[in-house]
């Protein structure tokens, strides 16, 4: 493993100099990256379909599938965030609060890059870009250590990354600020997690297993993200129609992502109409209800819920149903089954509102909305890393600013103490 260790150093040295670098130069390597990804397209994708053609050969689901598919449209979508990216203010270097002393000294409180981040994630290849490009605008350098099912694409967009950084600032920047793990063994993974003195941070991205087993085994400062047992509750106040727009919404628009319903808890007073019509609806979007007795007695061909249903991401078309007596028990079944990503409810009650908004312990809490905004872009902020569903550094969608720290920068005219 020196090898990697060797690789890793170099990251961490070219680190320092994207950190001293102008926004207006940062920029200027974004809009090249968007030119090559645009101008490669085509090579791209059919890299992209090695990596299809060789998931279908396994066990890999549908909608998963669809996750690590990539297509033109895909990419044309990459390429105008990276430009909008590219138009967002530079959050290095922001004073974020100033005060002076009775002794005279000034105290600056201000952001700076958080140093080397590795990343590691599965599945959707546009994280190689997501990722790589918001590093590079708040100064941050990478490490990227994706999932062996989109190595192909991977390898093909992290070369584009290194090649844009070279032709635009080959005399300033070291193209190792983006470093590409081309490697599958779980071993060398298992190396970079105990990198703490060249590594500031790691972040997983996917499956609850991928980011247990980082928070398990890292001895580098971790920031989850991603795993989403995402809940909807329908109190008993709420516009029926509005819930069911919402919950098919939540679950049949992107099944396989972070921000969809796994959970959906019905207020007892309003189940059965509510639960009717729902299956209904569900039936012809082939979604899969897994309920409790109660929910099986209103819908007999649901499956019966364990409780392992309940605290499942499925990333799929299914979705497990309890009825609750009141808001209270809904509460509590949120605290203790969900992953704190993001949490609705549908209602009129403001009381209630109030209430479910102050007690539910998740990184996004909504009202009378799909949890499928849980997302940088639909929060203003660009791009995202993930979603953070910790409650230290960051949470919920970690734009640019989340990728920072900051320092103390004190002025002194000669103060002893």
């Amino acid at each position: 493993m020196n090898s990697l260790r060797e690789q890793i150093q170099k990251t961490k040295e070219a680190a320092l100099a994207l950190s001293q670098l102008s926004s207006e130069d940062k920029n200027k390597i974004l809009q090249r990256i968007a030119v090559m990804l645009a101008t490669n397209s085509a090579s791209i994708i059919a890299e992209n379909r090695k990596d299809v053609a060789a998931a279908r050969q396994t066990d890999l689901s549908d909608v998963m599938l669809k996750r690590l598919t990539l297509t033109e449209q895909d990419l044309q979508g990459i390429c105008q965030d990276i430009e909008e990216m590219s138009l967002l203010p530079d959050p290095v270097g922001e004073v974020l609060d100033t005060s002076h002393r009775p002794n005279g000294l000034k105290i600056e409180k201000v952001r700076v890059p958080l140093g080397t981040v590795l990343v590691i994630y599965e599945s959707r290849p546009n994280v190689t870009v997501d990722v790589a490009t918001l590093s590079l605008k708040c100064g941050n350098a990478c490490v990227l250590k994706g999932g062996s099912e989109a190595i192909n694409t991977n390898r093909l967009l992290a070369k584009l990354l290194r090649e844009a950084i070279h032709d635009t600032l080959h005399d300033k920047l070291d193209p190792n600020v983006v470093t590409f793990i081309d490697s599958t063994d779980h071993k060398v993974t298992d190396a970079l997690l105990t990198m703490h003195d060249l590594i500031d941070v790691v972040i997983p991205r996917g499956s609850s297993r991928l980011i247990n087993y980082v928070v398990n085994h890292a001895t580098i400062p971790v920031i989850e993200t991603g795993a989403g047992n995402c809940h909807l509750y329908v109190e008993q106040s709420a516009d029926l129609q509005m819930a069911l727009a919402i919950a098919l919404n939540a679950k049949v628009s992107k099944p396989a992502v972070c921000n969809s319903i796994e959970t959906l808890l019905v207020d007892e007073a309003v189940a059965e109409p509510f639960l009717t019509a729902l299956a209904l609806t569900f039936e012809q979007h082939q979604v899969e209800i897994r309920g409790c007795e109660q929910t099986r007695a209103i819908i007999p061909a649901a499956k019966a819920a364990t409780d392992e249903d309940y605290a499942t991401e499925y990333n799929d078309l299914i979705i497990a149903v309890a009825i609750v007596k009141d808001y209270k028990a809904a509460i509590r079944h949120i605290n203790r089954y969900s992953t704190k990503h993001s949490e609705t409810i549908v209602s009129t009650n403001q009381a209630i509102i109030d209430e479910f908004l102050s007690a539910v312990n998740s990184a996004c809490c909504y009202v009378n909305a799909s949890t499928r905004f849980t997302d940088g872009g639909c929060f203003g902020f660009g791009a995202e890393f993930g979603i953070s569903t910790g409650m230290l550094h960051a949470r919920g969608p970690m734009g640019l600013k989340e990728l920072t720290s900051y320092k103390y920068k004190i002025y002194g005219t000669g103060q002893i103490r």
